[in-house]
């Protein structure tokens, strides 16, 4: 009989090569996404005179770049960021990659289109040239974020070296209580185990409240994975799973899907199988989080205060306590919900889906009347936004005074051009708080969808009513 093996050893062992004597891995990569701030890895491939291996394993879309204004790189002002996204489309051509161009209705964040296309799959391999790969994990996929150097090394080889990573088990159960979503979750379990509690490994997470969770959650709280210092997040796929990816565009059809399902359903953590941690949480008390320093696991309850730096552990955390604090601009113990908000963004690889969008349009419908503070949308895909559309969810938006914006990476990382002014406090549903994440001296709150609708609508940070969508 053979020993008992996580999720993440099925995986990893099905795509090994070789292995080198530095204990390195080659591993055989099935599905590789490609954005636009990738040119530097097709130079590379010129350089060289190299052709992408296996062009057809490969799916490209502009996203950190696209602008949110229009469908045109020949609208975008800033010549910079016109001229990566005009190499892009040179890129991509050349090296004949399939691509959802900037007008392509499927166009979208790599993140959201890979799940919503059905390219990203159970059991399989899956990198891009950005950290939060670890969203694919969501559907059973090992998926993770490769350097510049690794991307060119998979377009050239559709292989990549990785070095074994140590696996950790976060089993959640129990109900999230109502007006608690995946993001505040997430950001409980990286304020719990801190941006270095899951360095060097993979996390499974399984347990009740991760088998109720919607695919769109599920992506949440993988995507936020990365944010605990993890190479990766993985649920095991299940029913909810199969559901979500039947009929879609790129999933397997007829008699390969039935026979793909069959496989998918062996793709799960044997009993008695060893991880190297195991932390364990209790979904029922849980309240709406939000970030209130320049790193994720600076999070508290929104009933909450700034911690002082007292409290701290270690002289190391106390002084980046006090250096959060002073950028952005608090006071230890002072209640977060008082601090003065500028603006709103719902969006980002985190946060964007079609589910993210109808919980934050319920709390503005049920709240009524029109935003108090300049909201931003821009929707994961131009699927995401259609439907949107078509569902009335955009009417709602439009309505309140949001600002209803095409799809893309947005304000989440500002690269093109959605920023904020010095000094300026944003509410965001991204993924990330870093310091000028959102513009140079920018301020940013991490929250969930929910949380920030109710914040616009109010006028200051506030935890959102009773209401069921994702998070």
């Amino acid at each position: 009989m053979t020993e008992p093996r996580t999720l993440f050893a099925k995986l990893w062992d099905a795509h090994v090569v070789c292995e080198a004597a530095d204990g390195r891995a080659l591993l055989f990569i099935d599905r590789h996404l490609i954005h636009d701030g990738s040119f530097h890895s097709f130079n590379r491939l010129r350089e060289k005179g190299l052709p992408v291996a296996n062009p057809g394993l490969c799916l490209a879309t502009p996203d950190h770049y696209a602008p949110t204004t229009s469908r045109s790189a020949d609208t975008v002002d800033d010549p910079a960021i016109r001229r990566v996204l005009n190499e892009f489309d040179i890129n991509v051509n050349e090296f004949a990659v399939p691509v959802l161009a900037l007008a392509d209705p499927r166009q979208g964040i790599v993140h959201v289109i890979g799940p919503e296309q059905g390219f990203t799959l159970p059991g399989t391999t899956l990198v891009c040239g950005d950290s939060h790969t670890s969203t694919h994990g969501a559907l059973g996929a090992l998926a993770f974020g490769i350097g510049a150097s690794e991307v060119a090394h998979v377009l050239a080889t559709q292989c990549t070296w990785q070095k074994r990573p140590q696996t950790m088990c976060i089993r959640i159960d129990g109900l999230l209580p109502p007006g608690v979503y995946a993001k505040d979750l997430a950001l409980t379990i990286i304020a719990t185990i801190g941006t270095a509690g899951a360095v060097g490994c993979v996390v499974e997470y399984s347990g009740s409240t991760v088998s109720a969770l919607s695919i769109e959650e599920r992506c949440t709280l993988c995507n936020m994975t990365i944010e605990a210092g993890a190479r990766a997040g993985l649920i095991a796929p299940d029913e909810t799973t199969f559901a979500y990816l039947r009929n879609k565009p790129l999933a397997p059809k007829q008699e390969l899907w039935h026979r793909a399902v069959e496989y998918w359903r062996t793709l799960k953590t044997d009993d008695d199988a060893h991880f190297d941690r195991t932390v364990s949480v209790q979904a029922n008390s849980l309240q709406p989080m939000v970030t209130w320093g320049t790193s994720p696991e600076q999070a508290i309850p929104l009933s909450g205060r700034v911690p002082h730096p007292g409290e701290a552990t270690s002289d190391e955390e106390a002084n980046g306590m006090l250096h959060a604090m002073q950028y952005m601009g608090l006071v230890a113990g002072q209640p977060i919900a008082t601090v003065d908000i500028d603006q709103v963004f719902i969006g980002s690889c985190a946060n964007s889906r079609l589910e993210d969008l109808r919980v934050a349009a319920e709390v503005i419908q049920g709240i009524g009347g029109k935003v108090k503070l300049p909201t931003l949308v821009s929707p994961g895909s131009t699927q995401v936004k259609l439907k949107a559309e078509a569902e009335g969810i955009a009417d709602i938006f439009i309505a309140a005074g949001v600002q209803w914006h095409e799809s893309g990476c947005s304000m989440c990382v500002g690269m093109n051009g959605d920023r904020m002014g010095p000094g300026k406090r944003c509410i965001s549903t991204s993924n990330r708080n870093f310091a000028g994440r959102q513009g140079r001296d920018s301020r940013t709150h991490l929250v969930s969808p929910a949380t920030a609708a109710a914040t616009a609508m109010l006028g200051h940070l506030a935890a959102p009513p009773a209401a069921k969508g994702a998070g």
